[in-house]
C-alpha cells in the first residue's frame, strides 16, 4: 500500500469528511461542508487547500519542510507521500485545513490542475 492510499484510508475515517471525485476529473478528493480540501492526483503527493491566511502564517515552517511544496500566493500546497512521517504530517495539517475552514467558511478555489495553464 502506498502512502497516498493509507492517507486515503485514514481519511476515510473520518466523520466529518466526505470522499468522492474532485472538481477537476483527476483522482481523487475529500472534503467537508461543500468545500474540497483535499485531491490525491498521483500515488505519491496530496495537495491540501489551507486557505491563503493560513499559507501565508505558516509558510516559514512550511518552507523548512522537503516533503511540503508551497508556490507564492497560492492557497493549495502539495505534500509529498513517501513514508508514515509524511502521511502523519498530512493528517495534522488536514486537521488543521478543517478547523481554518470552520472559521472562515471560505469556497476553496480551484486546484492548480484546474487553473488554466499559460502557453
Amino acid at each position: 500500500m502506498t502512502a497516498a492510499q493509507r492517507a486515503m484510508t485514514e481519511l476515510g475515517t473520518w466523520p466529518n469528511l466526505v470522499s468522492g471525485p474532485p472538481r477537476c476529473s483527476v483522482g481523487h478528493a475529500f472534503g467537508a461542508a461543500g468545500h474540497e480540501l483535499i485531491h490525491f492526483h498521483a500515488d505519491d503527493c496530496a495537495d491540501l487547500y489551507l486557505t491563503s491566511t493560513a499559507v501565508q502564517r505558516l509558510l516559514p515552517q512550511l518552507r523548512h519542510n522537503s516533503a511540503i511544496r508551497v508556490h507564492p500566493g497560492a492557497s493549495w500546497i502539495t505534500v509529498l507521500l513517501e513514508c508514515d512521517t509524511d502521511v502523519e504530517l498530512l493528517l495534522s495539517l488536514v486537521s488543521l485545513a478543517l478547523k481554518e475552514h470552520d472559521a472562515h467558511a471560505f469556497p476553496s478555489p480551484p486546484c492548480d490542475w484546474e487553473r488554466p495553464r499559460a502557453s
